[in-house]
């Protein structure tokens, strides 16, 4: 009896965790249709990149299993995906940051951008800015990434937020975390 109590709390612990690392299904499909396209791939899996809690309090930005996922494409891994939230004028927004092994920005898409006004920043023109990116590099807003009007706060939040993910991904690489 104490057994079969003692493998039914186990399962269910254990699918709590696991659940608590998959994506919301609208963001999902956002984001696999664009691991298809750059990656060249119709069948993929994403696993979640475990990083140690210690190694989490020495970065810019969080980074951890329940947003940073290996791309993998038959067995082998072909990059990397990552998916967070940056400050808008009043709310947040959505993107995606996918990388080549190396940690190259190979495109940096917003999934979901909940403003009235500065959605521009999700175009495809302005966001080419970031390909090809790498640690670093420190991206100056107006200098090496061109402003937006009517998208200033977005704009200048998205370059922060890409530097802030170059930043921890050095770190990262540096203690051999990924």
């Amino acid at each position: 009896m104490k057994s079969t109590y003692f493998y039914t709390i186990s399962f269910i612990m254990i699918a709590c965790v696991l659940m608590s690392f998959k994506l919301p299904k609208n963001i999902y499909k956002k984001v696999s249709k664009e691991i298809k396209v750059v990656y060249e791939t119709e069948d993929f899996t994403l696993n979640s990149v475990s990083i140690s809690s210690k190694m989490t309090h020495q970065l810019i930005t969080k980074i951890d299993s329940s947003n940073l996922f290996q791309i993998i494409d038959t067995e082998v891994v072909v990059g990397y995906a990552f998916i967070s939230k940056a400050p808008s004028k009043t709310d947040e927004f959505d993107y995606l940051v996918l990388f080549d092994n190396n940690f190259v920005i190979k495109k940096a898409k917003v999934l979901i951008y909940r403003e009235d006004y500065g959605a521009e920043i999700g175009s495809k023109r302005w966001l080419k800015q970031f390909i090809g990116k790498k640690t670093g590099k420190n991206l100056k807003y107006e200098r090496d990434i061109i402003a937006i009007s009517g998208a200033t706060i977005s704009a200048h939040s998205m370059t922060v937020a890409i530097n802030n993910l170059l930043k921890s991904v050095a770190i990262l690489q540096q203690q051999k975390a990924i």
